[in-house]
C-alpha cells in the first residue's frame, strides 16, 4: 500500500469519527441574547496548590540553576586556553542563566499573581457579605417602621 493510499484511508476514518472527537462546549448565546456560563470552577485549594508549586519551583530553580551555571562556567574557564570547547561552554552558561532567570520571573509572577488574586477576592467577598448584612438590617427596620 502506498503512502497516499494509507493517508487517504486514515483521513476517511478520521472524518467518520469526527463527531466523537468534538470537544464539549457551552453556547455563549442562549438564543435570547443572554450569556450563559460554563461549568468550569476553580477553588481556592486549586489556586493555592498552583501558587505553592510555582513558589517551590522558584526556590529550587534558583539554587539548582545557579549551581549548573557556575559549574559550566568553571569548566569553560578551565578549558579556555587549551580547547575550543571552553568559550562555547562559557556561552552555554550565559544562555542557561538567561533562560533560568526568565523561568524564575515567570514562577514569581504566577505565585505573586495568585496570592494577590486570593487576597483581592477575599476582600471582595468580605465587602459583599457585609453589604448583604447591612441590607438585611435596613429591611428589618423598614418593616418595623411600617407597622
Amino acid at each position: 500500500m502506498s503512502f497516499d493510499d494509507e493517508w487517504a484511508g486514515i483521513r476517511s476514518v478520521a472524518q467518520e469519527n469526527q463527531a466523537a472527537m468534538q470537544l464539549a462546549h457551552v453556547d455563549v448565546d442562549g438564543g435570547d441574547g443572554s450569556v450563559q456560563g460554563g461549568d468550569l470552577r476553580v477553588g481556592q485549594t486549586d489556586l493555592a496548590a498552583v501558587g505553592d508549586a510555582a513558589f517551590k519551583l522558584h526556590q529550587r530553580l534558583g539554587t539548582d540553576g545557579d549551581h549548573a551555571k557556575s559549574s559550566t562556567q568553571e569548566a569553560g574557564t578551565a578549558m579556555k586556553q587549551d580547547f575550543a570547547l571552553g568559550p562555547a561552554l562559557t556561552t552555554v552558561a550565559e544562555k542557561w542563566n538567561e533562560q533560568v532567570n526568565t523561568l524564575l520571573d515567570a514562577c514569581a509572577h504566577i505565585s505573586n499573581h495568585l496570592e494577590y488574586s486570593k487576597k483581592t477576592h477575599a476582600a471582595d467577598e468580605h465587602w459583599i457579605a457585609t453589604r448583604f448584612k447591612y441590607e438585611q438590617l435596613d429591611s428589618g427596620f423598614e418593616e418595623r417602621a411600617a407597622h
